[in-house]
């Protein structure tokens, strides 16, 4: 039986991707042999076969002329935004920043947007922080919901002068359909008041007749924004409080 468990696990894990990672139950094993297999995936790790991320996550190394490649972000936090085949969270913060083209920053810290609060924790060299997101979180909205987060956290974008990042917001959000647009000013009803006031003065700069008027009677008209944007690079920032 120790052979076959060994054989069917090696077997396994030849099929896997490299940067794939995997745990005890993605073998095709009865339950109770789980502490049997984690004692044999720790044996690999000494023998360098394998690499550990964090306690019971394992993957294949992959190498490049640079050195070993660590496994995608996706694969380090998939077992966190995704359940049973469900979502609940979603990548968001520094990550974004650089998927989006708005800093050339490689994150060491990875933040999940999530619909409750949790704490931080640490997996291989990736700190993983939490961001609560009030919206449903859907496969299907969370594009949206990571763009809005740039606008939540643009003073945040490391590596970045405030009139380029946010050119390069306009161009991603020029590049929204008709409904992705009115999908972000739903969801965007649900985030603080500077966030709902960047989005309305993009998208009045990027068209002059959006309706932008649910956005702008929510906002407290006492209050004001400091974001260091140009007026030339977008306009309307005195109506929106923006200074």
């Amino acid at each position: 039986m120790a052979a076959y468990i060994t054989d069917t696990v090696k077997d396994t894990i030849k099929k896997f991707t490299c940067g794939y990672v995997f745990t005890a139950k993605d073998f095709p094993l009865p339950v109770e042999k789980q502490k049997t297999v984690n004692k044999l995936l720790d044996n690999m790790v000494a023998a360098g076969q394998i690499r550990r991320l964090s306690k019971g996550r394992f993957y294949k190394p992959q190498m490049s002329n640079f050195g070993e490649i660590l496994p995608d972000t996706f694969q380090i936090v998939k077992d966190l935004i995704e359940k049973n085949g469900k979502t609940t969270g979603y990548l968001t913060g520094y990550s974004v920043f650089n998927k989006f083209g708005l800093t050339t920053q490689v994150p060491v810290t990875l933040q999940i947007g999530m619909n409750k609060a949790k704490k931080s924790i640490v997996r291989g060299n990736y700190r993983i922080g939490f961001v609560l997101q009030p919206n449903t979180i859907t496969k299907e909205n969370i594009p949206v919901l990571q763009l809005l987060d740039c606008l939540r956290f643009f003073k945040d974008i490391p590596d970045s002068m405030p009139d380029e990042a946010c050119k390069r917001l306009l161009f991603l959000f020029k590049q929204y359909t008709d409904n992705q647009i009115n999908t972000a000013k739903r969801l965007v009803l649900k985030y603080n008041p500077s966030t709902i006031a960047l989005l309305g003065v993009l998208l009045e700069t990027l068209n002059q007749n959006e309706d932008t008027g649910t956005l702008f009677n929510t906002l407290n008209h006492q209050s004001s924004y400091r974001f260091g944007i140009s007026q030339e690079i977008l306009l309307n920032q005195k109506k929106w409080h923006i200074r």
